[in-house]
């Protein structure tokens, strides 16, 4: 409304202008300007004109600006894309582990769960067994003098593959039995001296260079009866109890059953 008003003064103004100066213009150049006003102008129809062509121009470009942004998105998608295949592909080759082993070539382990029979299955230890079965005491208090298994000596009576542990003890210093059993063994003669075994299902104990014993072949012995003194009998070079532990025909190292 204000631009129609706008350039109606305009034109008035200069038509204002042109009428009454006579002397700047020529007589052909009024009559032609009288002729140009005469004629109808739509000033509507322009003003209409011009917003269509302004209104016109600016769906172009909001359409460009539109096409431009979806443009800029789908190249930052397919670069998004580009990145994230290119990280999995590093990750992957970073997985294979340091050296570029293959990874056809790796090996992935799965813990395996043992179930209570696959458990059943795993052979107990000796000492596990006899834990587990059986009741020991410590047939005698003292020191040990001499450890189970291989050992050094210049002596011709001491064996240098010791299956058992010398416990020494005055002697007369009385022996109980470390577990019950029968007797296999009661004997006075050998290398052992004065000993007795004492036998309970696949399992014994010995008990060697006693000075005494007190009791014979059969006998049933409880845990902790009286079988015995301590001596030096047989291959040996002072008063002491030499102590085994047997399963069938293995040696067991008495300290792990026993503390002493």
């Amino acid at each position: 409304m204000f631009l129609q008003i706008a350039i109606c003064l305009v034109i008035y103004f200069i038509f204002y202008l042109i009428q009454n100066s006579n002397y700047i213009f020529s007589e052909e150049v009024l009559e032609k300007t009288r002729q140009i006003l005469s004629y109808d102008i739509d000033i509507a129809g322009m003003y209409e004109q011009t917003m269509q062509f302004i209104s016109k121009q600016m769906e172009e470009l909001t359409i460009n600006e539109s096409r431009e942004e979806n443009t800029i998105q789908s190249q930052t998608d397919t670069n998004t894309v580009t990145q994230n295949e290119e990280a999995n592909e590093n990750l992957l080759q970073e997985s294979n582990g340091v050296g570029g082993a293959e990874l056809e070539n790796v090996v992935m382990e799965e813990p395996i769960a043992l179930n209570d029979t696959a458990q059943e299955q795993i052979p107990e230890t000796d000492e596990q067994y006899l834990k587990n079965n059986f009741s020991f005491i410590k047939p005698i208090e003292g020191v040990v003098s001499s450890e189970f298994g291989q050992r050094e000596s210049s002596n011709p009576i001491v064996s240098t593959n010791h299956t058992g542990i010398d416990i020494a003890a005055n002697t007369g210093t009385v022996v109980k039995a470390a577990m019950e059993g029968t007797v296999t063994i009661s004997s006075t003669v050998g290398d052992y001296g004065y000993h007795i075994k004492i036998t309970n299902n696949d399992v014994s104990t010995l008990y060697a260079h006693c000075s005494k014993l007190y009791v014979k072949e059969g006998d049933t012995i409880s845990q902790g009866q009286e079988i015995a003194e301590v001596g030096s009998t047989g291959k040996s070079t002072g008063p002491h109890l030499h102590f085994e532990i047997m399963r069938g025909s293995t040696y067991i190292n008495p300290r792990s059953i026993l503390e002493f």
